[in-house]
Formats: structure tokens, C-alpha cells, sequence
């Protein structure tokens, strides 16, 4: 399975997936940090990729995106954006709606 491939299963199965540096527990920076922050306070559970540990994944997914930056967050196998987007969302209650709506339709 190449890059490509992998990226378009991991979106298929996964209704929110972070690609951050490090994990949830051990964040490896704080645009991570803060991300993930935002969406544990949604209150679902959501998928992650350390792109720290898969340096082809990193790069492949950069070209995938057109995003040059991590984290990125994808929702319902769509591109939401990184750090700056996610905390705008998670303030004005988007991206709450948003996790929730993408969580309920995998569990019907």
C-alpha cells in the first residue's frame, strides 16, 4: 500500500483524525497541544497519527492536503485546517457540532 493509500484508508475509517506531532497524552508542541485540547473538549473520541514517527506519511499527506503545516484535522474525511482554524471553530462552538455530527453518522 503506498502513501496515498494509506491516507485515504485512515480518512475512510476515522470520522475525525488529527495528524499532530506526538500523541494526545505527550503532545510533541503546543499547536498539537492546543488542538487536541480543543477536541477532547468535544467530548467524543477521535483518531491520531504522530507524524513524528512516519516521516514519508508527513510529507505525503503535505502534498495530499496542499496543507504545509501540522496538525491537521480531518473531519468526515475532509480537510478542516490546523491550529488557528480548530481553536476559531472550538470557540464559536463549530467544531463541537461538527466531531459530533461526523461521530453520530459512523454509529448508524
Amino acid at each position: 500500500m503506498d502513501m496515498n493509500d494509506t491516507i485515504k484508508s485512515q480518512l475512510e475509517e476515522n470520522p475525525a483524525i488529527l495528524y499532530m506531532k506526538g500523541s494526545p497524552q505527550a503532545p510533541q508542541c503546543g499547536f498539537s497541544a492546543k488542538t487536541v485540547q480543543a477536541l477532547m473538549a468535544c467530548g467524543e473520541k477521535f483518531a491520531f497519527v504522530n507524524i513524528l514517527d512516519n516521516p514519508e506519511l508527513r510529507e505525503a499527506l503535505k502534498v495530499h492536503s496542499s496543507w504545509p503545516t501540522y496538525p491537521q484535522l480531518y473531519i468526515s474525511g475532509e480537510l478542516v485546517g490546523g491550529c488557528d482554524i480548530i481553536m476559531e471553530m472550538s470557540e464559536n462552538g463549530e467544531l463541537a457540532t461538527a466531531v459530533k455530527a461526523a461521530c453520530k453518522k459512523t454509529e448508524a
